[in-house]
């Protein structure tokens, strides 16, 4: 099925499965002899200067193979950063007028941590077609939805015949591999890596909110959440759900980069909302608990909560506000996945 461009909010509380920016990778292509594999998992959606040229020809920000003039087509082996569900994919041929591809399709196989590309060429790597070929336009962002329930970790973008495309999106969610974890072995139960996702946010003007649970610490402001400034009553909020239901014990808040524009204070709430879904528009129905109460921050700091927090139960979601508004890069919740999960 194809998405329209307008219709990309489809995509919308979905992790980039393939984002170098959480270990996707970009491991063989068929050719590339005019720009770099790599640059399909880069942010953004690419740029272009238009007197930059290399000794092979323009200067592509994206994979660009050269004109095939044998039978066959192109491909480019990816692997994922996280394994999980794919549920959408985005083909964005940006920049990419006269040089892109007629059709593409996107393959998945389940092969582990395997970072050898040239092994999953041969016979035997099973790969499952989750997008069948199909259309692409120029300079555009071709969104497409899969219908696969299986979790993956490698993908293969096919091309046809050859050409271009800017970048490569695989929107989806995380499953991890709980059987590593040992039992009560405390973990960022929040962590995109764990399966935590940031499922609702009051505002995310100058910041996504999915940047609160990203690996490491924010490399800029622009890495982190933020809020345009309040300039009414009330606060600024964001609902996470966590990877497995669990008991938090620690929890570290971080306004790195945020000097000017740091919240004054924030506080935790918390739920055990079951198998119920918790979204935008009905967090406010469900039994929220204080977690951790109203502690004043400061600018590009690492907080760290223990003694401060709340004992508490098992929970599934926890809501952070931050009083008016302000950044956060991140947020970690660390604990113990309960005994039932």
């Amino acid at each position: 099925m194809t998405l329209q461009q307008n219709e990309s909010a489809a995509f919308s509380g979905l992790i980039d499965l393939a984002s170098e920016r959480i270990g996707g990778e970009a491991l063989l292509a068929s050719d590339e002899f005019f720009a770099e594999k790599e640059n399909l998992l880069k942010s953004g959606r690419g740029v272009f200067i238009p007197d930059k040229y290399t000794d092979r020809g323009k200067w592509m920000d994206g994979w660009e193979s050269r004109r095939k003039r044998t039978p066959g087509h192109d491909w480019c082996i990816l692997k994922l950063g996280l394994p999980g569900k794919v549920r959408g994919v985005d083909i964005d041929t940006n920049h990419f007028l006269g040089n892109n591809p007629l059709y593409a399709s996107v393959d998945a196989c389940s092969a582990g941590d395997e970072t050898d590309g040239m092994k999953l060429v041969g016979s035997s790597t099973t790969w499952t077609e989750i997008l069948p070929r199909s259309p692409i336009k120029p300079g555009s962002q071709n969104l497409f939805s899969v219908a696969s329930e299986a979790p993956w970790t490698h993908l293969r973008l096919n091309i046809y015949p050859d050409g271009g495309v800017a970048r490569l999106r695989a929107y989806g969610e995380v499953v991890p591999d709980w059987s590593r974890m040992k039992p009560e072995q405390v973990l960022d139960l929040a962590a995109i890596g764990n399966g935590g996702v940031v499922v609702a946010a009051s505002d995310m003007f100058f910041g996504a909110k999915e940047n609160l649970i990203m690996p490491g610490r924010a490399a800029t402001m622009g890495d982190g959440w933020e809020t345009k400034r309040r300039r009414g009553p009330g606060f600024d909020w964001a609902i996470l759900r966590l990877g497995k239901p669990g008991s938090i014990s620690k929890v570290e808040i971080d306004t790195n980069h945020f000097k000017g524009n740091y919240p004054d204070s924030c506080s935790l709430e918390y739920c055990d909302a079951g198998a119920k879904p918790i979204d935008a528009l009905n967090w406010s129905s469900f039994a929220w608990k204080e977690l951790l109460p109203q502690y004043k921050l400061q600018a590009h700091t690492q907080h760290i909560f223990e003694k401060e927090i709340q004992r508490v139960g098992v929970c599934t979601h926890v809501k952070l506000n931050i009083f008016p508004d302000g950044g956060v890069s991140r947020l970690r919740l660390f604990g113990t996945v309960a005994s039932s999960q």
